[in-house]
């Protein structure tokens, strides 16, 4: 099986699988805008997206964690994504957005392509926000199992917009994970929810590594917004004094595609 991941921009990454391209959360703006993402929150995009005219050509799937951010969705990503055949993510996503499959938490999406054999997507539970504020303010999200037939040392697993919390336990116990690739960045507010964390930092992502034991780990969503905490260089220092997490991760570089 051929495997290979493209960084695009935050959380947004290219997965070919044999020919069949699969795009997470889109995110192709350019830098500069001010963005507001819902319940009093704004950030500024101080990224660009790492693509060329080939770079989106002939997308099959969108996997969007979550519709309501405009760091996982922004203006040019929603209007590409609406051009793709099919879009899996929530059940409020469909409901907002003609286009949309929506799937509930281990809710399965079977994808009949001759380029892989036993395509499955399932839906995981993701936390995007601190145990102490209720999911209505930030909304719901999901993370993604990629499943087909041939996987011998395990699924790949998107983690999703989320903090470390007691679903990823859960998910440790469904799955055997070779590639984990983890939405980090320790997204916060500190004008409206202080240190409250949105999104995982190096010690949410050590826990969590410790309990789904991946193969192979890949952060992304780590840099290129002005809500994102955490430095990339405090992450790389935590993940490289982990003789675990030093040995088995893999940082993207923008625009260069990684064979898996």
């Amino acid at each position: 099986m051929n495997i290979s991941v493209t960084h695009i921009d935050t959380a947004c990454i290219l997965l070919d699988i044999n020919g069949y391209k699969i795009l997470t959360d889109p995110t192709l703006d350019a830098a500069g805008k001010l963005y507001y993402h819902g319940s009093g929150s704004f950030s500024r995009k101080i990224s660009d997206p790492a693509i060329d005219d080939n770079t989106l050509k002939n997308v099959d799937l969108v996997l969007l964690s979550h519709h309501q951010h405009k760091d996982n969705f922004d203006i040019k990503g929603k209007e590409f994504a609406l051009t793709v055949p099919l879009i899996l993510s929530t059940k409020s996503a469909s409901k907002a957005i003609p286009g949309i499959t929506g799937l509930d938490n281990w809710e399965s999406y079977n994808i009949s392509t001759s380029k892989i054999a036993g395509l499955k997507i399932i839906a995981t539970p993701a936390q995007h926000h601190p145990w102490w504020v209720p999911e209505f303010l930030s909304g719901k999200v999901i993370g993604f199992v990629i499943e087909f037939e041939g996987q011998d040392n395990g699924v790949i697993y998107i983690s999703g917009d989320s903090v470390y919390f007691k679903g990823i336990n859960e998910i440790a116990k469904r799955f055997k994970i070779d590639v984990g690739i983890f939405h980090v960045g320790s997204v916060q507010f500190r004008y409206l929810t202080g240190f409250g964390q949105y999104t995982m930092d190096s010690t949410d992502l050590l826990k969590s590594v410790y309990v789904l034991n991946p193969n192979k780990i890949i952060p992304i969503h780590l840099k290129g917004w002005s809500h994102f905490k955490e430095k990339e260089s405090e992450l790389k220092k935590a993940i490289a004094s982990n003789p675990v997490t030093n040995k088995k991760t893999v940082f993207l570089q923008s625009g260069i595609s990684l064979q898996l």
